[in-house]
């Protein structure tokens, strides 16, 4: 088995992305709006920002600018997006709605992204195959749980 991190960019990334990945939980699993919310909700972005630019300088799994990389920006897109909403003043109540979709989906990708990278690990197992099975599953199982719980935040963001 090869290292499992290369470089101090990749102990930055790993360690970045645990941050984003224990913030992001939170802010999913406990009350919306609160100061406690809020705060760790911009631990969240930060730690993600983070984890986005620095995958960008990682190129040992194949040697050049990849689909990882190109994960990585959509991934910031949809943090933007999700923060947009809240940070735009005068935005419509039912347009605030949108940070809950953007953020969650946020999370997922961050979630999805460690099940790839931890399925890639497995000996002999096809590549693509092992991330489409992990990020396929994360959204899955994600999605259930978002349209559950979308109305519940929704009343909450539309007060």
């Amino acid at each position: 088995m090869y290292n499992f991190v290369n470089s101090s960019l990749g102990w930055f990334h790993l360690a970045s992305s645990v941050v984003a990945m224990i913030t992001g939980a939170y802010v999913l699993f406990t009350a919306k709006g609160t100061k406690t919310h809020k705060n760790i909700g911009y631990g969240y972005v930060l730690s993600m920002v983070l984890v986005c630019g620095s995958a960008l300088g990682i190129y040992n799994l194949t040697g050049r600018f990849g689909m990882f990389h190109i994960l990585a920006f959509v991934g910031f897109a949809t943090l933007v997006a999700g923060m947009l909403p809240l940070l735009i003043k005068g935005i419509r109540k039912d347009f605030r709605v949108l940070h809950l979709w953007f953020m969650y989906y946020s999370v997922l990708g961050l979630y999805a992204a460690f099940a790839s990278e931890l399925s890639v690990r497995v000996p002999e197992k096809p590549f693509y195959t092992m991330v489409g099975i992990a990020t396929g599953s994360i959204f899955v199982l994600g999605s259930f749980f978002i349209f559950w719980k979308e109305k519940v935040w929704s009343r909450y963001l539309l007060k």
